[in-house]
């Protein structure tokens, strides 16, 4: 029983991202079906700092927003990449 309490409140860790400039900090992933929610925690060190709690249409923003961040910038008249 109290592992359902404890996962209620802290989630399924998902995964963890380590920030590639600061050491200590880190970006965890975890997951509240529950609620429905995914939660993304900053870390310092063993201090959580900041919480984002995302639906899941939320979730599909944030995925397409990281995949347009790994695009090249646009190009002359706006285009994105190169010309061909």
């Amino acid at each position: 029983m109290e592992d359902a309490a404890v996962r209620a409140r802290h989630g399924i860790p998902t995964g963890v991202l380590h920030d590639a400039d600061r050491p200590g900090r880190a970006l965890r992933v975890s997951a509240h079906p529950d609620a429905e929610r995914v939660v993304l925690s900053t870390w310092q060190g063993t201090s959580c700092v900041s919480t984002v709690r995302l639906d899941r249409a939320e979730v599909v923003e944030l995925l397409a927003a990281l995949g347009a961040a790994l695009l090249p910038p646009p190009g002359p008249g706006g285009h994105q990449g190169t010309t061909p």
